[in-house]
């Protein structure tokens, strides 16, 4: 077992989790290594509209979630530098996250992408006959 951020996984997932590192192609492949995974754009999203999150806020804010799936995106988030965990020493004890100046620049340079999926659910909701709708 080794200590990564502030867990401890098995030696395995520690070189796992180095492999993502590139190499990378071009800038997009680096970014896309970031925000792979169906939940991690959407934590950044929750965090940008929500400021600081403690760990039950953030599940109730994305329904779906596992509380595993949560646990690893916001470990490697984390580890990318995008989420900052604060833990509170107290009883019972409070972890909070939040977005880094390097998650909120991120969240930044994924609006277009998000302007461009408005635009599309739009297209296909207009695309869809109203029979498949009802359906």
């Amino acid at each position: 077992m080794v200590s990564i951020g502030f867990h401890q996984v098995s030696k395995e997932d520690s070189l796992a989790a180095e492999a993502r590192r590139g190499p990378y192609i071009c800038g997009l492949d680096a970014a896309m290594d970031v925000v792979s995974g169906k939940w991690k754009s959407l934590i950044l999203w929750e965090l940008h509209h929500h400021g600081v999150r403690r760990f039950g806020e953030l599940r109730r804010g994305l329904p779906g979630v596992s509380e595993k799936m949560l646990i690893q995106h916001l470990r490697e988030m984390a580890e990318d530098g995008l989420v900052h965990r604060e833990v509170y020493r107290e009883v019972p004890p409070r972890v909070e996250y939040s977005l880094t100046e390097h998650g909120t620049s991120l969240n930044e340079a994924l609006r277009a992408l998000g302007a461009w999926g408005t635009a599309r659910r739009q297209r296909l909701a207009a695309e869809t006959p109203l029979n498949q709708v009802a359906g």
